[in-house]
């Protein structure tokens, strides 16, 4: 499996690349004229390609008419598929916040959409709420498009401070990759891994920080290993952006190395709490101050692991809640 792998992921590379040169008229005249790039450009080509793709975004870009053809859809998911369970609306400021979570379910996180999924369905519009999404999952064709339809923007400092600027609500799982692909073994860890940027956005931004809490969306699909070191062996860092080749037992292939999503989520029960808000100074000289902004960090953390926790043991039953 794993040599397959090995072998699938430059050849794939190497289409995608190549078809980029091919299309590039102003370097390349004659498909005859074509020089076999090297593993370092095959790289850079795909990770500019994602970039490229990925930066086609708005905060005011979002379909009406999708987003209520879908919610037929997303309201059998959220009460007979995944049954989801969100608490804690009262606890959400009035004004424009900055949510932090943490999410599982490697590449398609179902705890992080039906969060999402069930804001629009309780605020109708009048409120805002953008996802924030991975470089890649942006890029990808079909998902991509949807996800900038229904408001999804890259997890960047120039799309949130527009939304913010725009007086959106803005959900941000700082954890990324390393949260969403982590063992099922970890299931109820908080894992943010270290990054603390998203304080200093909300210093930037002055908006409050509201933890959220859930659990079940590892049940969806249950990662084996994270196979960090095949990740390094197939320069998934510099292709995907991610340091972590998750190894899966999912539907419908059973065990998998899935480096793009490859499994339909199985309908685990979620259940997600807002939490209390944790106030943010909006002194711009906090930015710089690392001490304040550890201690921030922290105080996220510990909220949403309690929260976890709390949640955790309300499940009678490993998978169906």
């Amino acid at each position: 499996m794993y040599n397959n792998a090995l072998q699938a992921i430059p050849e794939t590379g190497q289409m995608i690349y190549n078809d980029a040169l091919m299309n590039n008229t102003e370097s390349i005249v004659h498909k005859s004229d074509w020089v076999k790039p090297s593993r370092t450009e095959r790289v850079n080509g795909i990770s500019r390609i994602i970039s490229n793709r990925s930066e086609k975004w708005s905060v005011e870009a979002q379909n009406p008419d999708l987003i209520k053809k879908s919610g037929v859809v997303w309201d059998f998911l959220l009460d007979h598929y995944f049954r989801v369970e969100m608490t804690g609306w009262n606890r959400l400021p009035d004004n424009a916040s900055m949510l932090i979570g943490v999410h599982s379910g490697t590449w398609l996180t179902m705890d992080a959409w039906t969060l999402c999924a069930q804001w629009r369905r309780r605020f109708k519009g009048r409120r805002i709420l953008h996802g924030t999404a991975h470089d890649v999952l942006m890029a990808l064709p079909g998902l991509g498009t949807y996800f900038r339809s229904v408001g999804v923007i890259p997890a960047k400092r120039a799309s949130v401070t527009q939304a913010f600027a725009a007086g959106h609500d803005v959900v941000i799982w700082p954890g990324g990759e390393v949260d969403a692909m982590r063992s099922w073994s970890k299931r109820h860890t908080v894992v943010l891994g270290g990054r603390k940027g998203f304080i200093r956005q909300a210093i930037r931004s002055g908006v409050p920080i509201v933890p959220v809490a859930t659990v079940g969306g590892h049940n969806t699909v249950f990662v084996l290993s994270e196979c960090r070191k095949l990740a390094k062996i197939l320069h998934l860092k510099q292709l995907l952006r991610t340091e972590i080749a998750p190894l899966i037992l999912g539907f419908p292939f059973g065990i998998t190395l899935e480096a793009f999503p490859m499994h339909i989520p199985l309908p685990a029960k979620i259940r997600t709490e807002i939490l209390e808000p944790i106030k943010i100074d909006n002194d711009p000289e906090r930015v710089n101050d690392n001490a304040y902004v550890n201690k921030k960090y922290m105080e996220v953390e510990r909220a949403i692991q309690d929260g976890v926790n709390r949640l955790a043991g309300l499940a009678k039953r490993p998978f169906f809640g």
